[in-house]
């Protein structure tokens, strides 16, 4: 029986939600201008017309102790990646300023590594309770799989919101990571909620996994009331073993983000690496259920202007 698309999303704004009892194949057949166009009413009916926009700056780079094969940060790929330390709190606080004064909403610190510990958590929080007492943008932080004292830490330090991805799902994870299992993400996810941090969980497409892991991410990340959810498109770096994979198409990034917004209704849809690839900066997008961005430049891809991002959002009509 063929699935009636916008009777679907009709009944997702009155309060029905998707579950894995549910029939979802259709996600990847669907007509994608009517799977996308109906993913965007859901947006509008439920987050309205504000667009989310955050910042990342990289705190310490290189050196990371796992494997995870889409990453230049990983010491196991000779990706010629800058490595450093821990940077100076007060740089760090600088950079805070110059996007709060930009009109950006959020601001992460990004560390490479298995966790953060010590005097480089010391820093961190430095940093957090410097930009939380000076400045009113919303603080995000992203360390790697923590302990639940180090979570509370972060919370007490300033931080609302920390992300954790999942990268792929339970099925596809071993093909991805060998280092750190898929329950240490979920792990952390609940942990960050335990200590009263909202999340920030997504993942990576094309890393060679099918729709239906596509699915099952948005279903597990919706079964973890994760609030935001970045989506990158993998840009395959030279030195890592997914170098010679295909990119996707941009319809097959639309059909994803749409069937995202399907899912998870509520959330903020976030577009992160690989946006910069698509037309018009990721108008259609925009137009497929996503909500928020990145903006600037990231960790190993470069991103896109933040002026040139507010303009083309309020093109669309979007609050920022």
């Amino acid at each position: 029986m063929e699935t009636d698309i916008q009777k679907l999303a009709e009944e997702i704004i009155e309060g029905r939600r998707i579950t894995r009892g549910d029939e979802t194949d259709f996600f990847g057949t669907a007509p994608l201008e009517e799977l996308c166009a109906a993913a965007d009413m859901i947006r509008e009916k439920l987050c309205g017309n504000h667009v989310d926009l955050c910042a990342i700056i990289n705190g310490r780079s290189g050196g990371c102790s796992e494997d995870c094969k889409f990453c230049a940060q990983s010491c196991r790929h000779n990706t010629g990646v800058e490595n450093h330390g821990f940077m100076d709190p007060e740089a760090i606080v600088a950079d805070c300023a110059y996007h709060e004064k930009k009109g950006v909403h959020r601001y992460s610190i990004v560390t490479a590594g298995r966790t953060i510990e010590g005097e480089d958590l010391e820093k961190a929080c430095e940093a957090y309770r410097e930009m939380h007492e000076r400045f009113s943008i919303g603080l995000c932080a992203s360390h790697g799989l923590l302990p639940k004292e180090s979570f509370e830490k972060l919370k007490a330090s300033g931080v609302s919101m920390y992300h954790e991805n999942i990268e792929t799902s339970r099925r596809n994870f071993p093909n991805i990571c060998t280092t750190h299992a898929f329950d240490d993400k979920i792990s952390g996810i609940r942990l960050a909620h335990e200590a009263g941090l909202s999340v920030c969980s997504g993942g990576i497409i094309g890393m060679g996994e099918t729709f239906a892991d596509r699915i099952d991410m948005a279903l597990t990340l919706a079964e973890e009331k994760v609030e935001s959810i970045p989506l990158n498109v993998l840009i395959p770096i030279k030195g890592t073993p997914l170098e010679a994979l295909e990119p996707l198409t941009e319809d097959e990034v639309l059909r994803t983000i749409a069937m995202f917004r399907f899912i998870c209704p509520a959330a903020y849809i976030r577009l992160a690496a690989g946006r910069n690839t698509m037309k018009d900066s990721g108008v259609s997008a925009f137009r497929s259920g996503a909500n928020a961005t990145i903006t600037g430049d990231m960790l190993t891809t470069s991103g896109n202007n933040i002026e040139q991002d507010k303009e083309m959002l309020r093109a669309l009509g979007r609050e920022i």
